[in-house]
């Protein structure tokens, strides 16, 4: 469940510029694809209703705003991260989460030292990496490192913190 507090904005993908001459854009997507964004009907707090969107066969998908209706107000949208409150966002099975959930996060060990926080999840391909910055420690730099999302690296995490496995923490 998520609370009024934690109710941020989440990105579900972003214009990367205009398609034609009827105001329709070109999206790069950041979650499951297009059926996932069909979802929500409005973003970035109903400044932007969706009226059409499709699959571009390239990975992305055109949309069209009821708000947008040529290509010079389409091209000033460039840019543009479409958001939708996380609220909004269907709710997970045990086991799952949004990366936007993790991000953030205070990192501790099993061992129950603090460590860092969570300050980007990727997919490389072969499944989520977590990146944590740790403090600067006597003198020295803030430094960051990368965990695997699995089971044996954070065998826990919650809505306020994420546990990392000792023998994974650099």
């Amino acid at each position: 469940m998520v609370s009024a507090a934690n109710d941020r904005p989440v990105t579900l993908a972003a214009v990367s510029g205009a398609h034609g001459v009827t105001g329709d854009v070109r999206l790069k997507l950041f979650g499951e694809g297009v059926a996932a964004l069909k979802r929500y009907r409005a973003f970035n707090d109903s400044s932007l209703t969706l009226a059409k969107l499709r699959d571009d066969g390239k990975g992305g998908a055109i949309a069209r705003f009821v708000e947008i209706t040529d290509r010079t107000t389409a091209e000033k949208l460039r840019g543009t991260a479409l958001t939708v409150p996380r609220s909004a966002m269907p709710e997970l099975e045990e086991g799952e989460y949004y990366h936007a959930d993790l991000l953030g996060l205070p990192v501790v060990s099993d061992e129950g030292e603090a460590i860092g926080t969570v300050i980007a999840v990727d997919d490389y391909g072969a499944g989520d990496v977590i990146e944590i910055e740790c403090p600067p420690k006597d003198g020295a730099k803030a430094h960051r490192f990368m965990v695997p999302m699995t089971l044996a690296a954070v065998p826990e995490w919650d809505a306020e913190r994420l546990v990392v496995a000792a023998s994974f923490v650099s």
